[in-house]
């Protein structure tokens, strides 16, 4: 016998506030509409469903309070509600985390490396940023408009200095030092485009998010995510 859409939902339904009540640390019965309150204040699945999520709620107290008898509902969810819901379940329950969908072997380069390494890595793999390090410690990105800031410093109205400079007088050239932020492996995807939209809300642009295991920056860089990787959170 096939899952009714009411019961589908339901289970769906009952898994979300389950997991809202972990994330807001409620031991206790809090109505469903104050978990929303409380948890999407730090999650941003929740904030991005919070509309959704309300109407969840009135349609599950619906299903709930206005039965007239075991076998019958007074509203049946169509398909693409429930299907819905379920989407939404796991995202909340199970996000998938920055470590697992973007973490990847990362070239780095020295701050005392020729531009010409750079280039070469960005134009074989079509990176926009590269991470560069001093003394063993993370210094900075090297962008495609920071080296084109330092071309342009180079040029006279005649010719354009042949010297190849190192990747840390490129770097001088970087306007936006701070266009990156170190997160966590285990952060959720959802939660790191929050990071991006945050930027622009501030009027600024993030080049990247730098992973590692705790978001420190003396940690083993274990992947970047850029405004084009987003393109692959569902």
């Amino acid at each position: 016998m096939s899952v009714k859409n009411s019961d589908r939902f339901i289970i769906a339904y009952n898994r979300i506030e389950k997991s809202l009540s972990k994330k807001v640390d409620d031991s206790g019965f809090m109505p469903f509409y104050r978990l929303i309150e409380k948890a999407k204040i730090k999650n941003s699945v929740v904030r991005n469903h919070e509309e959704d999520l309300r109407e969840f709620g009135d349609l599950r107290n619906a299903i709930i309070h206005h039965r007239t008898g075991v076998d019958y509902v007074i509203a049946e969810p169509h398909d693409d509600i429930v299907e819905r819901i379920e989407l939404i379940e796991r995202k909340v329950s199970n996000p998938l985390n920055v470590g697992a969908l973007f973490g990847c072997k990362v070239h780095t380069l020295q701050a005392s490396d020729p531009l010409t390494a750079a280039l070469r890595l960005m134009r074989d793999n079509k990176f926009g940023q590269l991470p560069i390090y001093q003394n063993g410690k993370f210094k900075g990105l090297i962008t495609a408009a920071g080296i084109t800031h330092w071309l342009a410093g180079q040029s006279t109205e005649d010719s354009i200095s042949r010297e190849i400079p190192t990747l840390s007088d490129v770097y001088n050239y970087e306007k936006r030092k701070e266009s990156f932020e170190f997160v966590r492996r285990d952060l959720s995807v959802y939660e790191a485009e929050d990071y991006f939209k945050r930027a622009i809300s501030r009027g600024t642009r993030l080049e990247a998010l730098l992973i590692t295991d705790t978001a420190e920056h003396n940690e083993k860089l274990i992947g970047i995510i850029t405004p084009y990787d987003l393109l692959k959170i569902d």
